[in-house]
C-alpha cells in the first residue's frame, strides 16, 4: 500500500509511519521541520525512518503551492495521513499567524490537491479542543462544538472543509480528535516530558490552576491500534469524525503525583498557580464509544502503565538533553 504522511517528523506522524514499515507499507513522508520545539528530536525521528528502505522523505512546506508539486508526482496514492499542523493552544497568543498559515491555508492546499482522486483514503488530525468548555461529559462526537482559541477554531475550520469536499467530491474524509496523546517520541512542549525535564535541570515547573483541570490522556501505542485498525476498517460514511481517546480523564495534579511516586529523585518543584489561561478548556473527557462499536473488541492500556513505559524512555534516551 502507498502511504502519504504529513507531519512525518512529528510525534503521531512519526510513531505512524514506523509501525507501517514495519508492515512494509510504501511510506511518502513531508515535513516543514519548523522549530516550535526541538529540531533536534524531529531529526532524531527521521533518522530511524530512513533506515527503511520503503520510506522516502521530503522537506516542504504545504502553504507554498509550489512544494504541492511534488505530492502531484504522486500516481494511485491509497492513504493519505494529514498531521501537518501548528501545534498548542498558549503559543495562539503570541503567534496567531501560523494557525491561519498552517492549519488553515495549507490544508486547504493540500485537499484541492487530493480532491480529485476518489480512491484515496484521507485522514486528518482534529482535536478535543473543538469542544471547548463542556457541562455534559463525556463527548460525543455528535455534540455542538464550543471551541474557545485559534487552534480550536482552525480544526473545525478543517472539519467543515473535509465535511463539504467530501459531500461535493465523493471523497472518503475521516477526521480523528486526537484527546492528550502522550508517550515514547512525544512532544516535550506537553506535560509529562515538560515537568520531567524540569526536575533533571532542578527548575521549577508553574500548575496552572493548582493542577486541578483534568485531561483525557491517550497512549500513543493506543492510538496507533485505532489508526492501524480505521486503515483496514470499510466506514460506511464517506465522511466520519472520531473520538481518539481513552475515555478516563486524570487530574492533572494527579499526574503529577504518580511522576513523582514513580522516581524517588523527583521533588515537587512545581508551583501551583491558580491562573489558568482564558484560552484553555478545565476538562477534556471523550466518549469513545463510536470507534469502540466499530471495531468491536479493544483494550486501553492502563494509564500507570502507559505512564512507566513513558517516563523509563525518556530517562534511558536522555531526551532532556536534545530538548
Amino acid at each position: 500500500m502507498k502511504i502519504l504522511i504529513t507531519g512525518v517528523a512529528g510525534f503521531i506522524g512519526f510513531r505512524l509511519a514506523e509501525r507501517l514499515l514495519k508492515d512494509n507499507h510504501n511510506i511518502y513522508g513531508i515535513d516543514n521541520l519548523n522549530n516550535y520545539y526541538s529540531k533536534k528530536l524531529k531529526v532524531k525521528r527521521l533518522q530511524i525512518l530512513k533506515k527503511y528502505k520503503f520510506f522516502k522523505f521530503k522537506k516542504l512546506d504545504l502553504k507554498n503551492k509550489n512544494s504541492l508539486n511534488y505530492i502531484k508526482k504522486f500516481k494511485n496514492i491509497n492513504v493519505i495521513y494529514h498531521f501537518a499542523a501548528q501545534a498548542g493552544v498558549r503559543f495562539t497568543l503570541t503567534n496567531p499567524q501560523k494557525y491561519f498559515d498552517d492549519n488553515i491555508k495549507s490544508f486547504f492546499n493540500l485537499i484541492e490537491v487530493v480532491k480529485n482522486n476518489k480512491n484515496t483514503k484521507f485522514f486528518f488530525a482534529s482535536s478535543s479542543s473543538v469542544y471547548g468548555d463542556q457541562k455534559k461529559f463525556p463527548l460525543s462526537e455528535n455534540i455542538q462544538l464550543n471551541e474557545k482559541n485559534i487552534y480550536g477554531l482552525s480544526k473545525k475550520i478543517n472539519e467543515i472543509m473535509c465535511e463539504n469536499y467530501s459531500r461535493t467530491f465523493g471523497l472518503k474524509m475521516i477526521g480523528l480528535r486526537f484527546f492528550t496523546v502522550f508517550g515514547e517520541w512525544g512532544r516535550p512542549d506537553m506535560l509529562i516530558f515538560k515537568y520531567i525535564k524540569s526536575n533533571l535541570d532542578k527548575k521549577n515547573f508553574y500548575l496552572n490552576s493548582d493542577g486541578q483541570h483534568f485531561r483525557d490522556f491517550t497512549y500513543i501505542d493506543d492510538v496507533l491500534i485505532i489508526l492501524k485498525k480505521l486503515l483496514h476498517t470499510k466506514i460506511k460514511n464517506n465522511y466520519e469524525v472520531f473520538n481518539i481517546c481513552s475515555n478516563k480523564p486524570i487530574k492533572v495534579l494527579d499526574v503529577i503525583k504518580k511522576i513523582n511516586k514513580w522516581n524517588s529523585t523527583f521533588k515537587f518543584r512545581s508551583k501551583n498557580s491558580k491562573f489558568l489561561n482564558k484560552i484553555e478548556v478545565f476538562k477534556t473527557h471523550g466518549d469513545n464509544k463510536k470507534i469502540l462499536k466499530l471495531f468491536k473488541k479493544f483494550k486501553y492500556t492502563s494509564f500507570d502503565k502507559a505512564l512507566n513505559n513513558t517516563i523509563k524512555w525518556y530517562l534511558d534516551k536522555k531526551i532532556n538533553k536534545i530538548t
